[in-house]
């Protein structure tokens, strides 16, 4: 019988280098669930920014300095390089480059919970029991057609925010599992190799691999331990080996200048990752940075610990792109799952703000968006729209049409029924304008 070599690795095993967040897929597994080699498109690319916790939208993007204090806070609001627009004094750096995004204000529903709000945001669709809906991420994995067989087409740092839902774990994100580390080349379980194999012993043991499957042709079928190294695990092959592939997740290979924009903190480092990615062919990632759940102490959390590497990285990442020519065709999508409320409560000395979904912000950017705007209001309180306001569906749609997707496109179930993309919503034409 076949079982580990002295590395502890299985005959049929080498590929298998680490696990894929939760759902503990190796990348051979991934990439045969992915059918990476076929996706569809030619469409452009995208970055997802998840803020789990759920912004203030009163201390950063909509601030009210002519509320009562109860609601408005310690926060003031700082003019930005965008005519008119004005965000919080601690967005310093977003402050310099605001030409380059749009604000969605009065941005508005219903779900307070933080799982359902979060599965809102990141697929458009408001959540059924019944079904789970696709994130964006595996919508533009199933849409394009021409990912490079040697790159994984959507990759999430650290993990994923967005569910595959009912297209299947297939569509699913690489998961990295951590953030980079400044001037440190990044090792991704499943892209770099460990135990001490090197690039020679994986090419050495595919030849050997080969001959093997000549020999035991006849028990592939009734012995799994034999599976054949199919196309899916030579393409896990191709990507370990693959110099592209190595070099799109070693973010020490930027220059000291470029990279020093980005600071020293996970959320920046990622987002230096998340530009490299792009420039190297990945389709689709995605980012998160948390801490925003601010029930209590709201204002001192938010000045001290959460807002300065969120301005960094964000301000960075806007202009990483803009300076390698990447903005233009990189549709790019920040957001919580909801506001907090405008009135501060007292569950502490300088009080806090709890979950509000009736009134958030949102920011897009890249492609055919028209940067430096705001678009929808809020009240004079920040309650709720000041007019129409905008939903998550109608956001959903914005990013499909400035990815290139038709948002009204039906996909089917595994039992045959009909869903479109996204159920309700339009695009707001605003932003494009």
């Amino acid at each position: 019988m076949i079982h580990e070599t002295c590395d502890g690795y299985r005959r049929r095993d080498f590929l298998r280098v680490g696990a894929l967040g939760a759902t503990g897929l190796t990348l051979a597994n991934y990439l045969q669930l992915a059918d990476a080699g076929e996706v569809k498109g030619g469409l452009r690319s995208a970055i997802f920014v998840s803020l789990p916790g759920g912004p203030s939208h009163m201390d950063t993007f909509d601030l009210k300095p002519d509320a009562p204090k109860e609601y408005r806070g310690t926060f003031n609001p700082i003019k930005t390089n965008a005519s008119g627009v004005e965000i919080s004094e601690h967005l310093p750096q977003l402050a310099q480059c605001a030409d380059k995004f749009a604000i969605l204000r009065g941005v508005s529903h219903t779900l307070a919970a933080h799982r359902l709000g979060r599965e809102y945001v990141a697929t458009g669709n408001r959540p059924l029991a019944s079904l789970q809906y696709p994130g964006y991420g595996s919508v533009v994995v199933k849409e394009t057609t021409d990912a490079p067989r040697d790159l994984p087409p959507y990759v999430s740092i650290p993990t994923g925010a967005q569910p595959p839902g009912y297209l299947g774990i297939k569509y699913a994100a690489l998961n990295t599992g951590a953030a980079p580390r400044p001037n440190q080349p990044f090792t991704v379980r499943g892209i770099s190799l460990g135990g001490g194999l090197t690039i020679t012993e994986v090419e050495k043991r595919s030849s050997l691999l080969k001959d093997l499957d000549t020999t035991f042709r006849g028990l592939e079928k009734q012995d799994q331990l034999l599976d054949g190294l199919d196309r899916f695990s030579q393409q896990a092959q191709a990507i370990i080996t693959s110099s592209r592939s190595r070099e799109a997740f070693d973010i020490s290979q930027e220059s000291p200048e470029f990279a020093k924009q980005f600071g020293d903190q996970p959320f920046g480092q990622s987002c230096l990752l998340a530009t490299r990615l792009i420039e190297s062919g990945v389709g689709f990632v995605t980012l998160s940075t948390g801490g925003w759940d601010t029930h209590q102490d709201n204002f001192t959390r938010l000045k001290d610990r959460v807002l300065p590497p969120f301005d960094e990285g964000l301000a960075a990442l806007l202009n990483g792109l803009d300076q390698k020519g990447l903005l233009a065709s990189t549709a790019v999508f920040v957001t919580g799952e909801f506001g907090r409320t405008p009135k501060i409560n007292s569950r502490s000395a300088e009080g806090g703000r709890d979950h509000y979904p009736r009134c958030m912000c949102m920011l897009m950017a890249g492609g055919g968006v028209r940067g430096g705007q705001v678009i929808g209001e809020s009240d004079d309180k920040a309650t709720g729209p000041a007019n129409e306001g905008i939903s998550p569906d109608d956001a959903a749609a914005s990013f499909f049409r400035n990815i290139g997707i038709d948002h009204t496109k039906e996909y089917h179930t595994e039992t045959g029924r009909p869903i479109t993309i996204v159920r309700n919503g339009s695009p707001v034409e605003k932003l494009f304008g």
